[in-house]
């Protein structure tokens, strides 16, 4: 199938997959849902296969995974601000 085809069977599963939703067929709407990540490559072909990974290096926490976040390239961090002059009030 060609990127065009297979988009335009998305958007169609997509939106037969909301009208099914709305018509209360939760079945139907988590079968459309999984051929759609089936189509856009979320998930194994055999929907009872569970995989199981191993999170990426850095990972934070145990069991997420969400990647630690790096700081642009160039960033510097900024200075510290003086506490004792700055943000104070000062009498008169």
């Amino acid at each position: 199938m060609s990127s065009r085809s297979i988009n335009e069977r998305l958007l169609a599963l997509g939106k037969e997959m909301q009208a099914a939703a709305e018509a209360m067929n939760f079945e139907k709407a988590t079968q459309l849902r999984n051929e759609i990540a089936r189509l856009k490559g979320e998930v194994p072909a055999d929907p009872d296969t569970v995989t199981v990974g191993q999170p990426p290096p850095g990972a934070m926490g145990l069991g997420t995974q969400v990647p630690v976040r790096q700081p642009p390239k160039g960033w510097v961090k900024p200075k510290k601000p003086d506490l004792m002059t700055k943000n104070v009030k000062r009498r008169k």
